[in-house]
C-alpha cells in the first residue's frame, strides 16, 4: 500500500511549508494502522529473503547472550556484613534481574525478577533504590517498553511485597530517610488531572510514609514551569535535603533545605540563574558541587550548607585538559572520572584535592565509578569495543583493583584492534572517530563499513561493547564511531557547539568522518553504511538528505525527522532547549534548514534505508519514521535501493526491550545493511 498524499501546505514565519504525509501522524487512525501493517509485511518479506539470516541470527543471539552487569549499590546494616545490590542479564534471560549479595564475596540471590512478576517478557525493571540499611528496596516496573513505571517496595530478606504501590513514577529517583520509614520520590500527574497530553510534564517531588495512602503524600517540591524536572537527594545524616531542578540540557538549579528546622524550612538557592550544570554530592559536613560553571571541562567545589553564596565556594579540583566527567566521594577519598579523547581515565584525590595517582584500567575503554559514602571501596563498570562489561572493585586502603563480577568471560577478540582517527570538519574542528577492525586491514577502499553517530544532549559516545560492531568486524567489515559535537566528550563548549542554531555542525562533523574513512581508503561510498538512534536517527536522516551520494545504506532507528512539528508529540517539549522552538521565528529558520522530512527531493538516488520505530515509544513518536519513510519512498530514484520501515509492537524507545526482540531487530537491521554492503552473513 503506497502512502497517499494530502495537500497540506502552511505558511510558517513567511515560508510555505509542505506536509504531504501529515495524515500519518495519527497512530490510532485505521488508515495509518492499515498502512503500517502493509509496510511491515513488505519489509519482513524482503528481510526474510536475505540469504544467511539463520547464521546471522545464531551469532547475534550468542553475542547478545553475553549480557550486561551493573555496579553494585552498597548498604551497611547495623549488624552483619555489607549488602550489595546489582543487576545482571546473561544467556536467554529477556530482562535483567536484581540480585542481592551479602558480603563482598557472597553469593548472588535473585531479589526482583521481572519475568516472574507477570510472565510477560516485556515487563522491565526500570530502576531500583535500596533503603539505608538494605532491608527494603523500592523499584519501578513498566511494560511494553513504555517506561511508565509503577513503584513497588519489597522486603529484601523475605521477598514479601509491601502494600505501597505508586503509579506515575517514570524515571523516579527514590531517596530513603535514614530510619527506612519513608522516602522522597518524583511522580507525574494522574490522567485527567491535567490537560490531555500533559501527563508527561508537571513532575513533582513527594514524601511517602510507608503504609500510607500515596494520594495523600506530602508535596515537597513543585515548579511553575511544567517542563522543569526536579529530583532530590539527602545527606547521610538525613539533615540536608538537596534538590536538583533540570531546566534543559545545559542548565539546572540546586536548592537545599535544612530538615532539622521542620517541613516549613525554606528552600535556599545554592546555584540559580546561571547557564551551567551543577551536580551536587551531599555529604554531612558539606556539599560538593561538580560543575561546568566557568569551566567547560568541569571542576569540583566544596560548599558550606549554611553559607552557600557562590563567592564562598572553595575549589577542590580545578579544570584540566581532560573533561572531569564524574565524581565519586567515598570515605576520605575523591575519585574522578576523566575523558581523554572520549576514553576514560580514573584518578584518585585526597579530600583537599591533592592527586593520589591513577586507578589502572584494563585498556582504552569506558568506565563509570560508584561507591558508598561510608566505605573504603569503589566499583568501576568497565567495557570497551572488544571487552564485554565487567565490574572492578577498587580497595582504597590497598589501592588494589580486582574483578568483582563480569559477563562474557570466555569471549576473545584478540585479532581485533581499535584505532582513533581525526577528521577535519567544515569549520576546521578536529573530530575523533574510533575505527574497529581486524588487524592488518587492507586499505583498498573496499571494506564494508558501518559508521555510528549521535551528537547531542551532552551525551558521551565512549567505547562500549557492541553486538553490531562485533558482528560486522567478525565478517571482515569495519565499525566506526564518530565523536561529534553536541555530545559531552570535550566539555560544555563541545556540547553547545552542536545544539540550537549550531546543530548543523553535528551533520558537518559526521560528513567529515565519512569523508575521512573514504580518503583513508578504509571504505568507499558504495561500501559505507550509517547508523544512529533517536537523536542519532535524526543525524542519519539529515545525513542522507544532505549527502545522499556518500552512503550505500542507512539505518535510522527511532528517529526524529520532522523538526517543525516535533514539540507537539509525547514528551518532545523537553527537547526545546536542545533543538529550539519552531514557534519562534529564529529557531524555525535553523530547524527548517535541516529538517530531514522537508528536504527530501524527488528523483534523488538515496541510500537504501531502513527506518525502525516502535508503537509504545513514549519518547520519539513513531510518526517521524512513518512520515519520513513515506516521503523518501516517493522520492527514491533507484528502485534497487529500497526504503523500508519496521514498526515493532509491544516495544518502546529501547530501554526494557526483551532479549528476544533485541535479537529480531538486530538481525533485521544488520541483515539489511549486510546485503546492501555485500557482506555475506
Amino acid at each position: 500500500m503506497r502512502a497517499h498524499e494530502h495537500d497540506v501546505v502552511e505558511e510558517l514565519h513567511g515560508v510555505q511549508v509542505a506536509d504531504p504525509y501529515r495524515w500519518l501522524e495519527d497512530g490510532d487512525s485505521p488508515d495509518v494502522k492499515a498502512w503500517t501493517a502493509d509496510q511491515n509485511a513488505r519489509t519482513q518479506q524482503l528481510l526474510d529473503a536475505i540469504p544467511g539470516r539463520e547464521a546471522l541470527r545464531e551469532r547475534v543471539r550468542t553475542l547478545l547472550q553475553i549480557g550486561r552487569v551493573s555496579p553494585p549499590a552498597v548498604r551497611r546494616p547495623a549488624h552483619g556484613p555489607a549488602v550489595y545490590f546489582h543487576t545482571k542479564r546473561v544467556g536467554d534471560q529477556d530482562q535483567p534481574i536484581l540480585f542481592v549479595r551479602e558480603g563482598v564475596s557472597g553469593q548472588d540471590r535473585p531479589l526482583v525478577d521481572p519475568a516472574k512478576l507477570s510472565g510477560d517478557s516485556t515487563t522491565a525493571l526500570d530502576w531500583w533504590f535500596p533503603s539505608r540499611d538494605g532491608g527494603l528496596v523500592a523499584y519501578g516496573i513498566s511494560k511494553n517498553g513504555s517506561e511508565d513505571s509503577t513503584l513497588h517496595v519489597r522486603d529484601v530478606k523475605t521477598g514479601a511485597e509491601l502494600p505501597d504501590v505508586i503509579p506515575g513514577t517514570r524515571y523516579s529517583g527514590v531517596t530513603w530517610v535514614p530510619d527506612g520509614k519513608g522516602f522522597y520520590y518524583a511522580r507525574y500527574p494522574e490522567v485527567g488531572s491535567v490537560p490531555a497530553g500533559e501527563e508527561v510534564y508537571h513532575r513533582k517531588v513527594f514524601f511517602h510514609l510507608l503504609g500510607a495512602d500515596w494520594r495523600k503524600d506530602k508535596l515537597v517540591l513543585e515548579r511553575a514551569a511544567k517542563e522543569d524536572y526536579p529530583n532530590v537527594s539527602l545527606s547521610p545524616s538525613g539533615r540536608w535535603l538537596v534538590a536538583t531542578v533540570e531546566l534543559g540540557w545545559d542548565r539546572n538549579e540546586v536548592l537545599v533545605r535544612d530538615r532539622s528546622r521542620g517541613d516549613s524550612a525554606p528552600w535556599v538557592p545554592v546555584a540559580q540563574g546561571t547557564r551551567a550544570l551543577f551536580h551536587p554530592i551531599a555529604r554531612d559536613e558539606r556539599l560538593y558541587v561538580h560543575t561546568n560553571d566557568g569551566a567547560s571541562k568541569y571542576r569540583l567545589f566544596s560548599v558550606e550548607y549554611d553559607h552557600p553564596d557562590r563567592k564562598l565556594w572553595r575549589e577542590v579540583i580545578p579544570e584540566g585538559k581532560d573533561k572531569l566527567d564524574d565524581v565519586t566521594i567515598i570515605h576520605g577519598e575523591i575519585i574522578g572520572t576523566f575523558l581523554h579523547d572520549a576514553a576514560t581515565r580514573v584518578e584518585r584525590f585526597a579530600m583537599n584535592g591533592k592527586s593520589k595517582g591513577a586507578v589502572a584500567l584494563p585498556s582504552i575503554g569506558s568506565a563509570a565509578v560508584t561507591g558508598p559514602w561510608d566505605g573504603d571501596e569503589a566499583f568501576l563498570a568497565f567495557e570497551s569495543y572488544v571487552e564485554p562489561p565487567q565490574i572492578l572493585r577498587f580497595d582504597a586502603k590497598t589501592a588494589k583493583v580486582e574483578t568483582w563480577d563480569r559477563v562474557g568471560e570466555g569471549f576473545r577478540a584478540s585479532d581485533v584492534e581499535v584505532t582513533t582517527k581525526f577528521a577535519t570538519s567544515k569549520d576546521g574542528t578536529k573530530i575523533p572517530v574510533f575505527v574497529v577492525a581486524k588487524k592488518g586491514l587492507t586499505l583498498d577502499g573496499n571494506n564494508p563499513t558501518l559508521l555510528w553517530g549521535y551528537g547531542g544532549f551532552n551525551v558521551n559516545q565512549t567505547p562500549a561493547f557492541s553486538t553490531r560492531a562485533m558482528t560486522i568486524v567478525e565478517r571482515g567489515g569495519v565499525f566506526a564511531a564518530a565523536v561529534l559535537r553536541g555530545g559531552g566528550e570535550y566539555g560544555e563548549a563541545w556540547h553547545q557547539a552542536g545544539m540550537l542554531e549550531h546543530k548543523q555542525n553535528v551533520f558537518d562533523d559526521f560528513t567529515a568522518c565519512a569523508e575521512e574513512l573514504i580518503a583513508e581508503k578504509i571504505t568507499s561510498p558504495e561500501k559505507l553504511g550509517i547508523i544512529g538512534g533517536s537523536n542519532g536517527g535524526l543525524l542519519v536522516a539529515a545525513a542522507i538528505t544532505q549527502h545522499p551520494e556518500l552512503y550505500r545504506v542507512a539505518l535510522a532507528l527511532v528517529p526524529l525527522t520532522d523538526m517543525i512539528r516535533y514539540p507537539r508529540f509525547l514528551m518532545a517539549r523537553f527537547w526545546i532547549p536542545e533543538y529550539g522552538d519552531p514557534e519562534k521565528a529564529d529557531a524555525f529558520q535553523w530547524l527548517y534548514a535541516y529538517s530531514p522530512y522537508h528536504h527530501v527531493k524527488n528523483g534523488t538516488r538515496y541510500p537504501a534505508t531502513l527506518f525502525a520505530t516502535a508503537e509504545s515509544d513514549s519518547r520519539v513518536d513513531p510518526m517521524h519514521a512513518r512520515k519520513m519513510a513515506a516521503r523518501l519512498a516517493e522520492a527514491q530514484a533507484d528502485g534497487a535501493r529500497p526504503i523500508l520501515i519496521r514498526v515493532e509492537s509491544n516495544a518502546g524507545h529501547g530501554d526494557g526491550k526483551p532479549m528476544s526482540k533485541l535479537v529480531d531487530e538486530t538481525v533485521d537491521e544488520l541483515g539489511f545493511a549486510f546485503e546492501q554492503l555485500g557482506i555475506h552473513p
